[in-house]
Protein backbone atom coordinates (compact mmCIF):
# COMPACT_ATOMS: atom_id res chain seq x y z
CA UNK A 1 0.00 0.00 0.00
CA UNK A 2 1.27 3.47 -0.90
CA UNK A 3 -0.05 7.00 -1.11
CA UNK A 4 -0.75 6.73 -4.83
CA UNK A 5 -3.08 3.77 -4.19
CA UNK A 6 -4.98 5.89 -1.67
CA UNK A 7 -5.28 8.69 -4.24
CA UNK A 8 -6.76 6.21 -6.71
CA UNK A 9 -9.29 5.02 -4.12
CA UNK A 10 -10.35 8.60 -3.34
CA UNK A 11 -10.73 9.40 -7.04
CA UNK A 12 -12.97 6.37 -7.58
CA UNK A 13 -15.07 7.31 -4.57
CA UNK A 14 -15.54 10.84 -5.95
CA UNK A 15 -16.12 9.89 -9.59
CA UNK A 16 -17.96 6.57 -9.01
CA UNK A 17 -16.53 5.44 -12.34
CA UNK A 18 -13.19 3.84 -13.19
CA UNK A 19 -12.77 5.70 -16.47
CA UNK A 20 -13.43 9.15 -15.02
CA UNK A 21 -11.26 8.36 -11.99
CA UNK A 22 -8.38 7.31 -14.25
CA UNK A 23 -8.76 10.50 -16.26
CA UNK A 24 -8.76 12.59 -13.08
CA UNK A 25 -5.56 10.84 -11.94
CA UNK A 26 -3.99 11.14 -15.40
CA UNK A 27 -3.35 7.40 -15.71
CA UNK A 28 -4.66 4.61 -17.92
CA UNK A 29 -7.76 2.85 -16.64
CA UNK A 30 -6.11 -0.63 -16.53
CA UNK A 31 -3.31 0.82 -14.38
CA UNK A 32 -5.78 2.25 -11.89
CA UNK A 33 -7.87 -0.95 -11.82
CA UNK A 34 -4.82 -3.14 -11.24
CA UNK A 35 -3.56 -0.96 -8.40
CA UNK A 36 -6.94 -1.03 -6.66
CA UNK A 37 -7.03 -4.85 -6.93
CA UNK A 38 -3.53 -5.03 -5.44
CA UNK A 39 -4.65 -2.73 -2.62
CA UNK A 40 -7.63 -5.00 -1.90
CA UNK A 41 -5.37 -8.05 -1.94
CA UNK A 42 -2.84 -6.50 0.42
CA UNK A 43 -5.59 -5.48 2.86
CA UNK A 44 -7.53 -8.73 2.46
CA UNK A 45 -10.89 -6.97 2.03
CA UNK A 46 -13.16 -5.85 -0.82
CA UNK A 47 -13.22 -2.07 -1.06
CA UNK A 48 -15.49 -1.63 -4.08
CA UNK A 49 -18.76 -3.00 -5.43
CA UNK A 50 -18.44 -3.13 -9.20
CA UNK A 51 -21.26 -3.16 -11.79
CA UNK A 52 -21.35 -2.45 -15.52
CA UNK A 53 -22.66 1.07 -14.95
CA UNK A 54 -21.05 2.29 -11.76
CA UNK A 55 -18.78 1.50 -8.86
CA UNK A 56 -19.42 2.18 -5.17
CA UNK A 57 -17.62 1.65 -1.89
CA UNK A 58 -18.36 -1.25 0.42
CA UNK A 59 -18.95 -0.59 4.11
CA UNK A 60 -15.31 -1.25 4.96
CA UNK A 61 -14.31 0.76 1.89
CA UNK A 62 -16.08 3.82 3.32
CA UNK A 63 -14.20 3.43 6.60
CA UNK A 64 -10.84 3.09 4.87
CA UNK A 65 -11.66 6.02 2.58
CA UNK A 66 -11.95 8.35 5.58
CA UNK A 67 -8.50 7.29 6.80
CA UNK A 68 -7.09 7.59 3.29
CA UNK A 69 -8.21 11.19 3.07
CA UNK A 70 -6.78 11.94 6.49
CA UNK A 71 -3.46 10.34 5.50
CA UNK A 72 -3.23 12.45 2.34
CA UNK A 73 -4.12 15.60 4.30
CA UNK A 74 -1.29 14.85 6.71
CA UNK A 75 1.05 14.26 3.79
CA UNK A 76 0.14 17.66 2.33
CA UNK A 77 0.75 19.20 5.74
CA UNK A 78 4.22 17.64 5.86
CA UNK A 79 4.97 18.97 2.38
CA UNK A 80 3.64 22.40 3.35
CA UNK A 81 5.83 22.52 6.47
CA UNK A 82 8.87 21.61 4.42
CA UNK A 83 8.01 24.15 1.73
CA UNK A 84 7.43 26.83 4.35
CA UNK A 85 10.82 26.14 5.86
CA UNK A 86 12.45 26.60 2.46
CA UNK A 87 10.47 29.66 1.33
CA UNK A 88 7.07 30.55 2.87
CA UNK A 89 6.21 32.81 -0.07
CA UNK A 90 6.54 30.03 -2.64
CA UNK A 91 3.91 27.39 -3.26
CA UNK A 92 0.12 27.09 -3.18
CA UNK A 93 -2.11 29.00 -0.79
CA UNK A 94 -5.61 27.53 -0.66
CA UNK A 95 -7.94 30.47 -0.01
CA UNK A 96 -11.68 30.29 0.54
CA UNK A 97 -13.82 33.36 -0.18
CA UNK A 98 -17.53 33.96 0.34
CA UNK A 99 -19.55 34.48 -2.90
CA UNK A 100 -20.58 38.07 -2.08
CA UNK A 101 -16.91 39.08 -1.88
CA UNK A 102 -14.94 36.92 -4.30
CA UNK A 103 -16.09 38.43 -7.66
CA UNK A 104 -15.43 41.98 -6.49
CA UNK A 105 -12.33 41.75 -4.30
CA UNK A 106 -10.25 39.22 -6.17
CA UNK A 107 -9.85 41.29 -9.38
CA UNK A 108 -8.51 44.11 -7.20
CA UNK A 109 -5.75 42.05 -5.61
CA UNK A 110 -4.70 39.25 -7.97
CA UNK A 111 -2.53 41.45 -10.17
CA UNK A 112 -0.68 42.99 -7.23
CA UNK A 113 -0.31 39.62 -5.52
CA UNK A 114 1.23 38.10 -8.65
CA UNK A 115 3.54 41.07 -9.14
CA UNK A 116 4.75 41.32 -5.54
CA UNK A 117 4.83 37.60 -4.71
CA UNK A 118 5.26 35.70 -8.00
CA UNK A 119 6.04 32.43 -6.24
CA UNK A 120 2.76 32.41 -4.31
CA UNK A 121 0.14 30.35 -6.17
CA UNK A 122 -3.35 31.28 -4.97
CA UNK A 123 -5.91 28.46 -5.20
CA UNK A 124 -9.36 30.02 -4.90
CA UNK A 125 -12.38 28.24 -3.39
CA UNK A 126 -15.70 30.13 -3.40
CA UNK A 127 -18.37 28.91 -0.97
CA UNK A 128 -20.61 29.95 1.90
CA UNK A 129 -19.24 30.64 5.37
CA UNK A 130 -20.05 27.31 7.03
CA UNK A 131 -18.42 25.34 4.21
CA UNK A 132 -15.30 27.51 4.34
CA UNK A 133 -14.95 27.16 8.11
CA UNK A 134 -15.32 23.40 7.70
CA UNK A 135 -12.60 23.58 5.04
CA UNK A 136 -10.28 25.25 7.54
CA UNK A 137 -11.02 22.64 10.19
CA UNK A 138 -10.40 19.74 7.80
CA UNK A 139 -7.26 21.42 6.39
CA UNK A 140 -8.66 21.52 2.86
CA UNK A 141 -8.17 25.29 3.09
CA UNK A 142 -5.27 27.31 4.44
CA UNK A 143 -7.22 30.55 4.95
CA UNK A 144 -10.62 32.09 4.27
CA UNK A 145 -12.04 35.57 3.73
CA UNK A 146 -15.25 35.85 5.75
CA UNK A 147 -17.76 38.55 6.62
CA UNK A 148 -18.79 37.04 9.97
CA UNK A 149 -16.74 35.57 12.83
CA UNK A 150 -15.72 31.98 12.22
CA UNK A 151 -16.80 31.10 15.77
CA UNK A 152 -14.57 28.03 15.81
CA UNK A 153 -11.79 27.37 18.35
CA UNK A 154 -9.70 25.77 15.58
CA UNK A 155 -9.36 29.09 13.77
CA UNK A 156 -7.82 32.49 14.33
CA UNK A 157 -8.76 35.66 12.48
CA UNK A 158 -7.77 39.26 11.88
CA UNK A 159 -9.92 42.16 10.70
CA UNK A 160 -8.93 43.44 7.25
CA UNK A 161 -11.45 46.20 6.56
CA UNK A 162 -15.00 47.38 7.17
CA UNK A 163 -17.02 47.37 3.96
CA UNK A 164 -19.97 49.80 3.78
CA UNK A 165 -23.39 48.47 2.83
CA UNK A 166 -25.31 50.56 0.31
CA UNK A 167 -28.96 50.71 -0.72
CA UNK A 168 -29.96 49.31 -4.12
CA UNK A 169 -33.27 50.49 -5.58
CA UNK A 170 -35.15 50.30 -8.90
CA UNK A 171 -34.73 53.50 -10.99
CA UNK A 172 -38.43 54.40 -10.57
CA UNK A 173 -38.54 53.78 -6.81
CA UNK A 174 -40.09 56.61 -4.79
CA UNK A 175 -36.78 57.05 -2.90
CA UNK A 176 -34.45 56.77 -5.90
CA UNK A 177 -33.75 60.52 -6.03
CA UNK A 178 -32.71 60.74 -2.37
CA UNK A 179 -29.16 61.72 -1.42
CA UNK A 180 -29.12 59.09 1.31
CA UNK A 181 -31.62 56.74 2.94
CA UNK A 182 -32.60 55.58 6.37
CA UNK A 183 -32.15 51.81 6.37
CA UNK A 184 -35.50 51.26 8.10
CA UNK A 185 -37.31 52.73 5.09
CA UNK A 186 -36.32 49.66 3.07
CA UNK A 187 -37.55 46.99 5.49
CA UNK A 188 -40.98 46.46 3.93
CA UNK A 189 -39.78 45.56 0.44
CA UNK A 190 -36.31 44.24 1.21
CA UNK A 191 -35.00 41.36 -0.90
CA UNK A 192 -32.30 39.17 0.65
CA UNK A 193 -30.02 36.33 -0.36
CA UNK A 194 -30.99 32.74 0.37
CA UNK A 195 -30.29 31.15 3.75
CA UNK A 196 -26.63 30.42 4.30
CA UNK A 197 -25.37 33.73 2.92
CA UNK A 198 -24.22 35.94 5.78
CA UNK A 199 -25.16 39.08 3.81
CA UNK A 200 -28.84 38.14 4.17
CA UNK A 201 -28.80 38.38 7.97
CA UNK A 202 -26.62 41.51 7.83
CA UNK A 203 -29.10 43.22 5.48
CA UNK A 204 -32.09 42.28 7.63
CA UNK A 205 -30.36 43.47 10.78
CA UNK A 206 -29.25 46.76 9.22
CA UNK A 207 -32.78 47.53 8.06
CA UNK A 208 -34.37 46.67 11.39
CA UNK A 209 -36.28 43.72 9.99
CA UNK A 210 -34.98 41.34 12.65
CA UNK A 211 -36.36 43.49 15.43
CA UNK A 212 -39.93 42.75 14.29
CA UNK A 213 -40.96 39.22 15.35
CA UNK A 214 -42.03 37.04 12.46
CA UNK A 215 -41.45 39.70 9.84
CA UNK A 216 -40.97 38.38 6.31
CA UNK A 217 -40.05 40.89 3.59
CA UNK A 218 -43.12 41.67 1.50
CA UNK A 219 -41.75 40.22 -1.73
CA UNK A 220 -40.20 37.17 -0.01
CA UNK A 221 -37.78 36.34 -2.84
CA UNK A 222 -34.54 34.81 -1.59
CA UNK A 223 -31.98 34.84 -4.39
CA UNK A 224 -28.97 32.56 -4.64
CA UNK A 225 -26.52 35.17 -5.92
CA UNK A 226 -25.99 38.89 -5.49
CA UNK A 227 -26.36 39.43 -9.24
CA UNK A 228 -29.75 37.68 -9.28
CA UNK A 229 -30.80 39.90 -6.39
CA UNK A 230 -29.74 43.02 -8.29
CA UNK A 231 -31.64 41.89 -11.39
CA UNK A 232 -34.78 41.45 -9.29
CA UNK A 233 -34.29 44.96 -7.93
CA UNK A 234 -33.80 46.34 -11.46
CA UNK A 235 -37.06 44.66 -12.48
CA UNK A 236 -38.89 46.50 -9.71
CA UNK A 237 -39.50 43.60 -7.32
CA UNK A 238 -38.05 45.36 -4.28
CA UNK A 239 -34.93 46.87 -2.75
CA UNK A 240 -31.82 45.39 -1.15
CA UNK A 241 -28.45 46.20 0.37
CA UNK A 242 -25.21 45.55 -1.51
CA UNK A 243 -21.56 45.64 -0.38
CA UNK A 244 -19.63 48.69 -1.56
CA UNK A 245 -17.10 46.67 -3.56
CA UNK A 246 -19.95 45.23 -5.64
CA UNK A 247 -21.57 48.61 -6.34
CA UNK A 248 -19.95 49.38 -9.70
CA UNK A 249 -20.52 45.94 -11.15
CA UNK A 250 -24.15 45.72 -10.00
CA UNK A 251 -25.03 49.28 -11.03
CA UNK A 252 -24.55 48.18 -14.65
CA UNK A 253 -27.70 46.12 -14.25
CA UNK A 254 -29.77 49.30 -14.07
CA UNK A 255 -30.20 49.82 -10.34
CA UNK A 256 -29.70 52.96 -8.27
CA UNK A 257 -27.07 52.78 -5.53
CA UNK A 258 -27.37 55.17 -2.57
CA UNK A 259 -25.52 55.61 0.75
CA UNK A 260 -27.33 54.83 4.00
CA UNK A 261 -27.82 57.33 6.81
CA UNK A 262 -26.41 55.19 9.61
CA UNK A 263 -23.49 53.84 7.56
CA UNK A 264 -24.00 50.10 8.17
CA UNK A 265 -21.08 47.92 7.19
CA UNK A 266 -19.80 44.38 7.32
CA UNK A 267 -16.40 43.36 8.68
CA UNK A 268 -14.17 41.37 6.34
CA UNK A 269 -11.86 38.98 8.19
CA UNK A 270 -8.97 36.73 7.23
CA UNK A 271 -9.40 33.43 9.07
CA UNK A 272 -6.78 30.68 9.29
CA UNK A 273 -5.52 27.90 11.54
CA UNK A 274 -3.33 29.03 14.47
CA UNK A 275 -0.63 26.51 13.56
CA UNK A 276 -0.51 27.25 9.83
CA UNK A 277 3.21 26.81 9.00
CA UNK A 278 3.45 29.72 6.53
CA UNK A 279 2.22 32.83 8.38
CA UNK A 280 4.39 34.96 6.07
CA UNK A 281 2.13 34.00 3.15
CA UNK A 282 -0.93 35.15 5.11
CA UNK A 283 0.77 38.43 5.99
CA UNK A 284 1.59 38.96 2.31
CA UNK A 285 -2.08 38.44 1.41
CA UNK A 286 -3.14 40.76 4.22
CA UNK A 287 -0.78 43.48 3.02
CA UNK A 288 -2.04 43.35 -0.57
CA UNK A 289 -5.70 43.45 0.50
CA UNK A 290 -5.19 46.37 2.90
CA UNK A 291 -3.43 48.36 0.17
CA UNK A 292 -6.16 47.61 -2.38
CA UNK A 293 -9.24 48.32 -0.26
CA UNK A 294 -9.81 51.57 1.59
CA UNK A 295 -12.97 53.65 1.80
CA UNK A 296 -13.47 57.40 2.08
CA UNK A 297 -14.65 58.25 5.60
CA UNK A 298 -16.29 61.44 4.35
CA UNK A 299 -18.24 59.65 1.64
CA UNK A 300 -19.05 56.14 2.90
CA UNK A 301 -18.93 53.55 0.18
CA UNK A 302 -16.58 55.57 -2.02
CA UNK A 303 -13.04 54.18 -2.48
CA UNK A 304 -10.19 56.56 -1.73
CA UNK A 305 -8.31 57.63 -4.88
CA UNK A 306 -5.12 55.76 -5.59
CA UNK A 307 -5.97 52.53 -3.77
CA UNK A 308 -7.97 50.75 -6.47
CA UNK A 309 -7.13 49.81 -10.00
CA UNK A 310 -10.32 51.74 -10.87
CA UNK A 311 -10.29 54.71 -8.42
CA UNK A 312 -13.30 56.40 -10.07
CA UNK A 313 -15.68 53.52 -9.38
CA UNK A 314 -18.41 55.48 -7.60
CA UNK A 315 -18.03 58.48 -9.90
CA UNK A 316 -18.68 56.30 -12.94
CA UNK A 317 -21.66 54.81 -11.13
CA UNK A 318 -23.14 58.26 -10.33
CA UNK A 319 -22.74 59.38 -13.94
CA UNK A 320 -24.59 56.33 -15.20
CA UNK A 321 -27.40 56.87 -12.72
CA UNK A 322 -27.68 60.56 -13.65
CA UNK A 323 -27.81 59.64 -17.33
CA UNK A 324 -30.51 57.02 -16.69
CA UNK A 325 -32.62 59.55 -14.72
CA UNK A 326 -32.24 62.12 -17.50
CA UNK A 327 -33.46 59.62 -20.09
CA UNK A 328 -36.43 58.66 -17.93
CA UNK A 329 -37.49 62.33 -17.65
CA UNK A 330 -37.42 62.71 -21.42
Amino acid sequence: MNLQDLKYLIAIAEQQHFGRAAEACNVAQPTLSNQIRKLEQSLGVTLLERTNKRVSLTHVGVQILNHARAALDQTKEIESIAQGARDPLVGPLRLGVIPTLAPYLMPLILGSLREQYPGLALELWEDQTLALVDGLRSRRLDAALLATPAAAPETTEIVLFHEPLLAALPPDHRLANSKSLDENSLADDLLVLAEGHCLASQALEACGARSIPGLVPRNAMHAGTLETLANLVAAGYGTTLVPALAAESLSRLGIVILPLANHPSRTIRLASRPGFPRPQALRALEKVIRNAVRFDDQQPGRPKPGNHQNPSTMEIMRRKQASAKARSRT
